[in-house]
């Protein structure tokens, strides 16, 4: 005879209970955990901020807005401006993206797209490990190669072919904004080209069967059915990319020609924020010269954060819009 006892709980039923319990538990400390690590990259963050501010008082208070729009850097009297600086930086990034960008895309689709299966492994690879070599390594390379090379034949021909513009007027010195502008592009290619291909990979194939089916060519297909689909990708590799370009320091100081002045010249020397951080703060004495260094690191954090948002803002208009059309 069996005894059904109400008040009697299974083993199982206690276990399932206690098992419940611990898990309640688990997600909360887990939940709580995973928050706590978010608030120390934030902290980081406004540490960073707080920091440089702090050191960077004296020129703040000494030079005040001027500060971005003087070109004087003379440590004897304690002048400092940041105009050339923010312009190097521009115009070498730039320089850097124009070339960078249409290499990097292509050699995306080709991978992606077009590459054999025996050679999308092997060159895949060599992009990676290009994008893991020094900065110093490829300063160095880009000093006693590219520059001679640059000089000549790349400046002559400009100069002697397209001279009348102010772009490509003055003497072939080799070192200089081109120079830098080139090895930037030589350092975010591999990060743009392996952003670009794994946002590439993400496209569905029903994408590309779809086209194939309506009659499209393979040129079609990229053009009107992986490119748009992949575009908040591929503009975030470009702006991983920018984001390498303006902080990049090694080997643009060593191609660059470090000569602080504001010129049209792609031919001319010139000097990036990070650049001129590097070259002088080891010398740097006194406080409003190293607090001017300080507020120019200041001024390259807010340009990388600023282009952040923007590129965040793009890619959430790119995509609203699409989902509207949708």
């Amino acid at each position: 005879m069996k005894c059904n006892d109400a008040n009697t709980i299974s083993p199982g039923r206690m276990r399932s209970w206690r098992f419940s319990g611990y898990s309640r538990y688990s997600d909360r400390i887990f939940s709580n955990l995973t928050l706590v690590f978010a608030l120390v990259i934030v902290g980081i963050l406004l540490g960073l901020v707080v920091v440089l501010t702090i050191d960077a008082m004296p020129a703040i208070r000494r030079f005040g807005l001027a500060f971005l729009s003087s070109s004087t850097w003379d440590p004897v009297r304690e002048a400092f401006g940041a105009l050339p600086a923010i312009y190097g930086t521009l115009l070498s990034s730039a320089i850097g993206l124009i070339i960078a960008v249409p290499i990097s895309l292509g050699a995306a689709i080709f991978l992606v797209e077009l590459a054999p299966s025996w050679l999308k492994g092997p060159a895949s690879l060599v992009i990676e490990m290009l994008a893991a070599i020094p900065s110093v390594i490829i300063g160095l390379w880009g000093l006693f190669v590219l520059v001679p090379f640059v000089r000549s034949p790349i400046e002559s021909w400009l100069g002697s072919k397209l001279g009348f513009l102010p772009l490509f007027q003055g003497p072939p010195f080799g070192v200089g904004f081109l120079a830098a502008g080139i090895i930037l592009a030589i350092m975010v290619i591999p990060i743009i080209t392996a952003v670009s291909r794994d946002a590439m990979r993400a496209v569905p194939n029903e994408q590309r069967e779809a086209m194939f089916a309506l009659g499209a060519t393979r040129w079609e297909t990229i053009r009107q059915a992986v490119l748009p689909y992949c575009r908040s990708g591929l503009v975030g590799a470009i702006i991983l990319g920018l984001g390498r370009a303006l902080g990049e320091t090694m080997a643009v100081t060593m191609v660059i020609g470090n000569s602080y002045a504001l010129t049209a010249s792609l031919f001319s020397p010139g000097a990036t924020i990070a650049s001129k951080i590097a070259s002088e703060f080891s010398e740097a004495s006194g406080g409003v010269f190293i607090g001017s260094l300080v507020e120019l690191a200041l001024i390259l954090f807010a340009v990388t954060l600023l282009v952040n948002v923007a590129a965040r803002l793009l890619v959430w208009r790119m995509t609203s819009v699409k989902a509207a059309k949708e």
